[in-house]
């Protein structure tokens, strides 16, 4: 089992962790390196284990709690592992495949777990499995439905990458297709069918025409996205279609539920046969509350909004503010170029530090 050190360099630890492959539902060895590590490193912590799950936690009885979440899994290895640096000081850069997405994050909240035994908030750190695969797989759903006195908190800080810089909230995501029908015929009589694929041009150019709004909710800018994914269709090389499917998936601000959102779908492709393939809500930044304006703070004042969905939906669900707050480039996540510059896994471990009174 790889041996991790908790109170190394957060950027050691890092490289550290990437050099354990983690693909989706192969966790088991960096969940185990972590729950050792932390059983070892940091006894004032009480530490429990679900699957390939690791949580841990401070009992001091603090008026506010704060939960720390981040992934162990990684999507499939693509010729980026094991991890390597290039350049120096600032201009330093960890390659390597989970470096941004999301071993980094990763790594800050391990190394707060060992050194800080006294912060001045409680905090929960949940180390989670099966992110990068279907929702019903998440770690975290798991952890809800077994053991969910583990994610309530006053915040959560979810470490995925945000550049270092607070994304606060989430937008919702929603996945609908059209399917239209026609009649089949021999291409050489085509004027004796209705062809399926034709009938998309109508529903298409009413995408290519919609505009999107942009929402402003507590001074941070939400752009809304409406997009054709995918098209199927087609029976043979010789035969006019009976059936076209449409795949849309449609972004939206966290001011509205999935059930608004579902309706204004509807709205725009009236007169079509719809169904929704999968929804999940977004959102809001709850800037306004306490533990969000501190970390706010200890980061400067600098916060976006994030365009796109995580995890930080799963705790505005329960009922709780949650941002994204972690080192990396979201657009390098998942690319055989994944990368990290170091510079940002030590800003987020400083920022943090602060929050907790370290």
């Amino acid at each position: 089992m790889p041996s991790l050190d908790l109170r190394s360099d957060p950027v050691d630890l890092t490289a550290a962790l990437v050099d354990i492959p983690s693909v989706s539902g192969d966790e088991a060895t960096i969940a185990d390196a972590v729950e050792t590590a932390l059983r070892e490193q940091a006894p004032h912590l009480e530490v429990a284990r679900n699957g390939n799950t690791v949580l841990a936690r401070t009992n001091l009885g603090r008026s506010e709690r704060i939960v720390f979440a981040g992934h162990l899994d990684t999507v499939p290895v693509n010729d980026n592992l094991p991890g390597r640096r290039t350049g120096s000081g600032e201009d330093e850069v960890l390659h390597g495949l989970g470096s941004v997405d999301m071993k980094g994050g990763d790594a800050v909240f391990l190394h707060l777990a060992a050194t800080l035994a006294e912060p001045r908030h409680d905090v929960t750190y949940v180390f989670y499995d099966c992110e990068e695969v279907e929702a019903g797989r998440n770690g975290l759903g798991r952890i809800e439905r077994d053991q969910p006195e583990w994610l309530r908190g006053d915040l959560a800080v979810v470490g995925e990458p945000s550049n270092a810089v607070v994304e606060a909230g989430c937008q919702g995501t929603l996945r609908v297709e059209l399917k239209l029908t026609g009649v089949r015929a021999h291409t050489a009589r085509g004027w004796m069918g209705v062809n399926a694929v034709h009938a998309l041009a109508e529903p298409l150019r009413r995408l290519a025409e919609y505009e999107a709004r942009t929402v402003d909710i507590d001074g941070l800018t939400y752009r809304e996205g409406l997009q054709a994914v995918q098209v199927r269709g087609g029976v043979a090389g010789n035969v006019v279609p009976d059936e076209a499917v449409l795949a849309v998936n449609h972004r939206f601000a966290p001011d509205r539920t999935p059930e608004q959102a579902e309706q204004h779908v509807r709205e725009v492709f009236d007169g079509y046969e719809l169904t929704v393939v999968d929804r999940s809500p977004g959102a809001l930044p709850g800037l306004s509350t306490p533990a969000t304006a501190e970390l706010v703070r200890a980061a400067g004042g600098q916060v976006a909004a994030k365009l796109g969905w995580t995890d930080v939906a799963r705790f505005a669900a329960l009922g709780m503010p949650a941002v994204n707050f972690g080192p990396g480039d979201p657009t390098l996540a998942h690319t055989q170029q994944e990368h990290v510059r170091t510079a940002d896994i030590r800003r987020v471990t400083e920022v943090l530090r602060t929050l907790l009174g370290g």
